[in-house]
């Protein structure tokens, strides 16, 4: 499963409706984005807590409004999309990989998707096991994963937090990790991984999703 981080990031602004569909485009299996939430409460998709790197703009995503954040321009002319938007360019195209960045957004995460009918084509992840332990308690039927830089049992940190998945950084992954996944009913993905041998690599010892820049490649 080639899972595109942030859109296809390679070719196009990240996290914006243009990479978005180039993903689509390169037949992604997954998109990969990541959610805030504004002043005024709007879930808007952008990774960063500032603006200043991926817009022309400066300043705290949290402390601007919508309205405030839609001004700037997110590379190309692109604007920072809601995640209503997102998950309308997508719906019945793709499925959704939604990384939760901050604390409190998982109520309205919950809800969106619920109301979007996307239960089964999403899944919910974070490096914070507790906004996990969250979503499953809102909502039991989505899927969660546990994102990981190192760790010696991603798979028992996983199950610790109930997730339906464990996503160790590449570097990290081996057959054995891959197995014990397997034995426990988790499925293992790894990030980010822009070259096609080593994505052959990594599928051959059995992972199931590969977060990738260049969905095309993998």
């Amino acid at each position: 499963m080639k899972i595109a981080h942030r859109g296809a990031s390679a070719y196009e602004p990240e996290n914006t409706l243009r990479s978005f569909k180039r993903a689509v485009e390169l037949k992604s299996d997954m998109i990969e984005f990541d959610v805030r939430q504004s002043v005024d409460g709007s879930l808007v998709v952008i990774h960063d807590a500032r603006v200043d790197r991926t817009t022309n703009g400066a300043g705290l995503v949290g402390q601007k409004s919508l309205a405030e954040l839609r001004e700037l321009d997110a590379g190309m002319g692109e604007k920072i999309p809601t995640l209503e938007e997102a998950l309308e360019l997508g719906r019945g195209k793709t499925s959704f990989v939604i990384e939760l960045k901050e604390n409190g957004l998982e109520g309205k995460v919950v809800n969106l998707v619920r109301d979007f009918g996307l239960i089964e084509d999403v899944l919910i992840v974070s490096f914070k096991s507790v906004r996990l332990r969250m979503v499953k308690k809102l909502e039991p039927r989505l899927r969660t994963g546990l994102i990981l830089f190192a760790s010696p049992n991603p798979v028992r940190l996983a199950q610790r937090c109930g997730a339906d998945a464990a996503a160790p950084f590449h570097w990290f992954v081996t057959k054995g990790m891959a197995d014990r996944a397997r034995r426990n009913g988790l499925h293992l993905f790894t990030w980010t991984v822009d070259e096609a041998g080593k994505a052959r690599q990594l599928r051959g010892i059995g992972i199931k999703g590969i977060v990738t820049n260049k969905p095309d490649l993998i």
